[in-house]
């Protein structure tokens, strides 16, 4: 899809963030804009910024984790647009805690928006981009789909399960010929409010010695990259039907680690952690 214009777009998580990037970088190409947040708000001045950009935008507020409800927005956006071309499943949740300290329910409520979020809207669309004649799918991983990291086991496996999923089914689309694609995004440390929103048990706070505020605010010091930014990258991308994309600088690192220190990686990981703590390293 080298062209925007006149393309229809459906983007969850659009209230803020990367969606918010890539609704207000796409509109400027001609790109009519459905837009899903939960965030009601937000999502209200996504489109209030775009109010002027000349092309048509609807917005729905959406769990992207209650499937009917998924469903019934791709029905709606083709209903209002005629047609869809692109969805982006970029809408996404963090959580952080041991696995000891992790709920079941904590599990299920992170897989239920990061990963079923995904194949939900992923299903929703593919039989109207198809009916398009140009369509593209594209979900939103991590680095954290590369690599794994301490105290975040359910991020990790919502985004490694992306990643996996995204790359069948682009083998899938491939193999069969078919119009749409697919693209795979591990973004790096992106400047948006996910850290600050994340779910964190109990457990993060004796681990680390750091509140839940602490520990945000260490890690957000390494989100270098801008939501503008990664918007352009995501965007390229698409053109150029790439497979797999890293956002940022601390992406490339992470998929080098991932390459060339498929196990040793974690020893990293683990000192990182421990500089970022406030309790002393314990020897095993």
């Amino acid at each position: 899809m080298k062209d925007f214009s006149n393309k229809v777009a459906a983007i969850t998580g659009a209230g803020s963030g990367i969606g918010r990037a890539l609704a207000q970088a796409l509109a400027t190409q001609g790109c009519h804009l459905a837009l899903a947040d939960i965030n009601e708000s937000g999502l209200d001045e996504t489109a209030a910024m775009l109010a002027n950009s000349g092309v048509r935008i609807t917005t729905q507020t959406l769990d992207v984790s209650n499937r009917d409800a998924m469903f019934q927005w791709a029905d709606q956006v083709v209903a209002d647009h005629g047609k869809v071309n692109l969805i982006f499943n970029n809408a996404g949740v963090a959580l952080s805690g041991t696995v000891e300290g992790l709920t079941l329910e904590d599990y299920e409520w992170i897989t239920n928006i990061n990963l079923w979020g995904v194949i939900y809207g992923t299903k929703a669309f593919l039989p109207y981009l198809t009916a398009s004649g140009e369509g593209h799918i594209i979900n939103i991983s991590s680095v954290f789909g590369l690599v794994a990291q301490p105290l975040m086991s359910g991020y990790n496996i919502t985004k490694f399960a992306v990643r996996g999923f995204t790359e069948s089914l682009r083998q899938d689309l491939d193999y069969t010929g078919s119009c749409v694609s697919a693209t795979c995004v591990h973004p790096g440390g992106i400047k948006t409010n996910v850290a600050r929103s994340a779910r964190q048990s109990a457990s993060v706070e004796q681990a680390l010695g750091l509140s839940a505020e602490q520990a945000s605010a260490r890690y957000e010091k390494s989100f270098i990259t801008t939501p503008e930014k990664a918007a352009r990258v995501i965007i390229n991308a698409v053109r150029k039907n790439s497979r797999r994309v890293l956002i940022g600088p601390d992406a490339r690192i992470f998929d080098w680690m991932a390459r060339f220190l498929p196990s040793s990686y974690q020893i990293i990981q683990l000192w990182v952690l421990r500089l970022l703590s406030d309790k002393p390293a314990r020897n095993h």
